[in-house]
C-alpha cells in the first residue's frame, strides 16, 4: 500500500519540518566567524611542514617529532653534527640562552626551538606576531613533549623570540595534560 504525502500522520510531517529547521540552523552556525577561525587553524595544521634540525643520536628529538606528526605536522628531519647544529640555530636567531636539542623551522621561516607543544606551534602559525621569529623552550624540561618520564613533570616557560633579539613570555605550561591538545 502506497502512502501519499497528504496521508502521512501529522506527527511525521512535524518531525520532518523540525529536522529540516535544525539542519538549517546548524548549517548557519557552522558558517559563523568562530568556525572560520577554526577552519583557518585547521588549514594551517593540515599543510604545515617543519624542517627539524637535530643530532643523529638525539632520542628525545625523535620523540618530539612523533608528537608533532601525531598533531598534524609533516616533519622532515635533518641530522647535523653539533657544530653545524649550533651554527644553524645562531643563523636563525636562536641565542645560546634559548637553545635546546632541536630546532624546527616552518615554511614561512618561523623558528621553534626545543620541546614546544605542537598545539602552541599551530596557534603561533595561525596568529603570528609581526615582530617575532618564533618560539623557544630552553633546555629540556622533564615532562615536556618528547621528554616524558612517567608522571614526572616540571612546569616550564615558552618564550616568544623577537626580531630585535629580545624575548617575552609567550605562555607558561603548568601541567602535563595541557600540552597534548
Amino acid at each position: 500500500m502506497q502512502h501519499r504525502r497528504g496521508s502521512q500522520p501529522a506527527f511525521a510531517r512535524l518531525l520532518l519540518r523540525v529536522s529540516a529547521f535544525t539542519a538549517l540552523c546548524l548549517s548557519l552556525l557552522a558558517c559563523g566567524p568562530q568556525s572560520e577561525q577554526t577552519a583557518s587553524a585547521a588549514a594551517v595544521a593540515e599543510t604545515a611542514v617543519l624542517d627539524v634540525y637535530k643530532s643523529p643520536t638525539c632520542g628525545c628529538c625523535g620523540m618530539w617529532i612523533e608528537h608533532a606528526e601525531e598533531r598534524g605536522f609533516q616533519v622532515v628531519a635533518h641530522d647535523l653534527d653539533n657544530d653545524a647544529l649550533t651554527r644553524e640555530k645562531l643563523q636563525r636567531g636562536v641565542t645560546l640562552r634559548y637553545q635546546s636539542c632541536h630546532t624546527a623551522v616552518a615554511q614561512d621561516g618561523s623558528v621553534f626551538e626545543g620541546h614546544i607543544p605542537a598545539h602552541l606551534i599551530h596557534r603561533y602559525l595561525a596568529d603570528k606576531p609581526a615582530d617575532a621569529i618564533g618560539l623557544a623552550v630552553p633546555g629540556m624540561p622533564i615532562g615536556s613533549p618528547g621528554m616524558e618520564v612517567g608522571e614526572r613533570f616540571d612546569a616550564y616557560d615558552v618564550y616568544l623570540l623577537k626580531t630585535d633579539g629580545s624575548t617575552e613570555l609567550y605562555t607558561r605550561v603548568t601541567d602535563q595534560q595541557s600540552q597534548y591538545q
